[in-house]
């Protein structure tokens, strides 16, 4: 799904994601609109600008989850600062790139992204990593009280930071799906993560990918 309020830009990036293979199945203009048609044709990526005309793209971000906590989120967007992109990440985006991309770019993050991979233009991977690195390190002296995963739930989380799918995970350690996701919803609740991108650098920052 493409959310854009440019009609020739939101026009020609579907154009380009629909040659390339991909099936758009909506496409729209304004943000609130973008959260409810989204609910109805359940997309598994969603193309999405930062600014529109009712409510910012970090709004729809959020709306955007809470109604396909699975969806992904690639963000577009003409604006590069740095304050927007934490602010989109930190909202559940899984990725961020400029529009000034080449479409080659753009299409290799579109699959990338659907595939659960952040995905950043250069130069703002450092940045997110960094305040991720930041926010993990918690204020001074306040990181004695880590919070306790169960032996199960740092197993899973090992595994997610490693890139299997639940499927995999499940299939690895004999659990069903329902299982894994438990499992990762706790996981989530105990570090106050939002989704699976953030848990999966959670893990990367303290070397459970190994």
């Amino acid at each position: 799904m493409v959310v854009d309020d440019h009609p020739m830009w939101r026009e020609g990036v579907a154009r380009d994601l629909t040659e390339a293979g991909h099936l758009v199945v909506a496409t729209s203009g304004e943000g609130r609109q973008a959260v409810r048609v989204a609910a109805a044709v359940r997309p598994d990526v969603v193309v999405l600008d930062l600014q529109l005309p009712d409510v910012s793209g970090v709004e729809v971000i959020v709306g955007l989850r809470a109604a396909l906590p699975d969806v992904r989120v690639l963000m577009l967007s003409a604006s590069g600062e740095p304050q927007s992109v934490l602010d989109a990440v930190k909202a559940g985006a899984t990725g961020y790139l400029v529009k000034s991309a080449a479409p080659a770019e753009f299409l290799d993050a579109v699959r990338r992204t659907a595939a659960g991979e952040p995905v950043f233009t250069p130069g703002l991977a450092g940045l997110v990593l960094g305040e991720y690195r930041r926010l993990a390190a918690g204020p001074p002296g306040g990181h004695d009280e880590a919070p306790r995963l169960t032996e199960r739930e740092t197993e899973v989380l090992r595994l997610v930071a490693k890139g299997l799918s639940y499927k995999q995970i499940a299939e690895r350690l004999g659990l069903s799906h329902r299982t894994v996701q438990n499992h990762v919803q706790n996981t989530l609740g105990k570090l106050q993560l939002h989704n699976r991108v953030e848990l999966t650098r959670y893990a990367i920052e303290r070397g459970l990918d190994d």
